[in-house]
């Protein structure tokens, strides 16, 4: 692999130890995968932030970089903490998990991380232009950046991600070479999709297909008619999940569709499909739902207007998550969004998720519009899910 002077310096250790070791992981990784240069990046999005995942080990690891001498060399943002790190008493975060989660945020915050929690950095000032190089973790917003935005990455660990943030640089394989972008998959949607659940469900439709075939590939996808910002959310978030994807391309909505031609080989999705893939994510058995939860992936401000507006004067009966970037939150605490809703008995668990807060055991049944949050509630919380829309989780939780 070529480094230019400044790169060999790093990996010489003459910017110091956090730096050298950074650059040392992206030269392995970049001669694992046949990288031929660094590139510089714009940006970078680390995840590997919930205490919940990370353990001592991870701690101390990120508390030795700090201790190296690492600092952010580019604009540098966090994935979910594993808590609210202002609210968590109200959302039964003990006070030990909480000691243990402020280090890892005070080890990041010393690096010149950005210690704004979300798992949707482009909504709050992390966003990339069309064709600007990036080291993205979190598998819904590296999706959402190379696919919605024609941002360049690849998904990052989090480590790799720390190293990237660390020296500026990545290796050049994957996702940031025009070969690896072209679509491979004709994926024709037959289906009517218009909500966050529908979305869902197709991405985890795509997914199981691809998962089953066994093969690694860049969706081009075409029949839809209408995706918002949250519909394609959602989708990033499910197809991410279910499929391992990275990039897709959309006919109409994302900007490097129109630059190939649909692929040859067609894999078509069904109504019959998609209903199949929401009867999955709504498994037979579990009791009455006992915990709600809408954000994931982490809302944006208009979803947040609209649980205010079905909430107006009325009451959840249970257990009621709205997860949030703390920005976004403060701008629903300007309009007056927050109070509504907090009145209504629902909290804001801002910085953090369902997916990555340590609530296992805590609840029986989980009730949410994301197929992404379905999965993780059954598979690593032991929750039975279920797959309602926005406005039948809102219906539900008051009824």
């Amino acid at each position: 692999m070529h480094l230019t002077p400044d790169e060999q310096a790093l990996l010489d250790g003459e910017l110091g130890p956090a730096a050298q070791k950074s650059m040392q992981i992206l030269v392995t990784l970049g001669r694992i995968y046949g990288a031929e240069r660094m590139l510089p990046v714009g940006s970078v999005q680390v995840a590997g932030v919930s205490y919940d995942n990370l353990g001592e080990a991870g701690l101390a690891w990120l508390a030795e970089m700090a201790a190296g001498g690492g600092q952010a060399q580019v604009f540098t943002t966090l994935n979910p903490a594993g808590m609210d790190v202002e609210n968590y008493q109200s959302l039964g975060i003990s006070e030990d998990f909480a000691e243990k989660q402020r280090r890892v945020l005070a080890a990041f915050a010393s690096m010149g991380i950005v210690t704004t929690c979300s798992c949707t950095p482009y909504l709050f000032g992390n966003l990339p232009r069309f064709g600007e190089h990036i080291a993205w973790a979190e598998s819904s917003a590296v999706c959402y950046a190379n696919s919605v935005l024609g941002a360049r990455t690849n998904r990052e660990g989090g480590p790799s991600a720390l190293a990237a943030a660390l020296t500026g640089r990545t290796p050049a394989y994957g996702y940031h070479l025009d070969e690896n972008r072209r679509p491979s998959l004709h994926v024709k949607v037959t289906a009517n999709l218009t909500t966050t659940i529908d979305f869902g469900a197709l991405g985890k439709a795509i997914g199981d297909r691809m998962q089953t075939a066994g093969a690694h590939r860049v969706p081009f996808i075409t029949g839809i008619e209408a995706a918002s910002l949250e519909l394609l959310k959602s989708f990033c978030a499910s197809i991410a999940t279910f499929g391992g994807v990275a990039l897709f391309h959309m006919l109409g909505f994302t900007p490097e569709a129109e630059a190939h031609p649909p692929p040859t080989e067609v894999l078509t999705i069904t109504p019959a499909e998609l209903e199949a893939a929401k009867a999955e994510l709504n498994p037979a058995g579990g009791d009455e739902i006992d915990f709600f939860s809408l954000g994931c992936p982490h809302l944006t401000l208009a979803e947040i207007q609209r649980i205010a507006r079905a909430l107006q004067g009325k009451q959840v009966r249970k257990e009621f998550w709205i997860t949030a970037a703390r920005p976004v939150k403060s701008m629903a605490d300007r309009m007056g969004y927050t109070a509504i809703i907090e009145a209504a008995g629902a909290k804001f668990a801002t910085d953090t998720c369902c997916v990555v807060a340590p609530i296992k055991g805590r609840f029986r049944v989980m009730a949410t519009d994301s197929a992404k949050a379905c999965y993780y509630a059954a598979a690593k919380n032991g929750f039975v899910p279920r797959l309602l829309s926005f406005e039948d989780v809102l219906e539900e939780a008051t009824r």
